[in-house]
């Protein structure tokens, strides 16, 4: 029988127009049936820090009041073989040109998601895939996505991507310790250093990864697995 993954993804300065230069994907993923420990495991590390167990992990949350929280968190997802994470960065989308390539944003991003999820999937294995709920990704986006991802893994019968559903990030851990990643790996690759707090924490996933987070890693890499996309064609 194949082994279940649980994928969890989010995404950083996604927007066509918000005015940021680099953009991430990412998503973390664990056996299906490590799903209720590991999130039992975040919570108790919430309880060590005095921090409330429904308290939403998120970058934008970093600070120095908590840096020892979430340090600790970095630590516990380096430290546990069962939680692996890549992310896939588009240094400047503001030089995107879709329109010479007969492409809309939400086609080019549907690729992005194919390209950042294809090193993940294993033929052999089975996988369900969970996105954070976005007001810009209804109900017809994820129903695309999830057609585009098997058609493009030949998946046509959706036995490997058995699933792709919305859920609330407040509500899974997995998904929160995804945000956190994919923050440090946003703010380090728009060249921001303004925060002490968030400087750590980027700090110690450089330290526990071996990587400086602004280079593609091997495609093997499987716990902390970054790739830096130039871009066959601008669109």
């Amino acid at each position: 029988m194949p082994n279940i993954f649980n994928v969890y993804c989010d995404e950083s300065c996604h927007l066509e127009n918000d005015g940021q230069g680099a953009m991430v994907l990412g998503a973390i993923w664990c056996p299906e049936n490590e799903r209720k420990k590991i999130s039992r495991r975040i919570k108790e590390i919430k309880i060590k820090h005095k921090i409330k167990k429904d308290f939403e992990i998120k970058w934008t949350k970093v600070s120095n009041a908590k840096i020892d929280f979430y340090l600790d968190l970095i630590d516990y997802f380096f430290d546990n073989n069962n939680l692996h994470f890549r992310a896939l960065v588009i240094p400047n989308k503001s030089i995107l040109d879709h329109a010479s390539y007969g492409n809309t944003h939400d086609d080019w991003y549907y690729k992005m998601y194919f390209n950042m999820l294809k090193f993940i999937f294993d033929p052999s294995e089975q996988y369900k895939v969970y996105l954070d709920i976005k007001d810009t990704l209804g109900k017809n986006r994820v129903e695309k996505l999830h057609q585009v991802l098997c058609n493009n893994a030949h998946d046509f019968s959706k036995q490997m991507i058995k699933d792709l559903k919305l859920i609330r990030s407040h509500e899974v851990e997995q998904i929160q310790i995804a945000d956190l990643l994919i923050g440090a790996i946003s703010y380090i690759n728009r060249g921001l250093l303004s925060s002490t707090a968030k400087v750590k924490v980027i700090e110690r996933i450089k330290h526990r990864s071996n990587y400086n987070l602004t280079h593609s890693t091997l495609p093997k890499e499987n716990k902390l697995n970054i790739f830096i996309w130039g871009g066959s064609e601008l669109g």
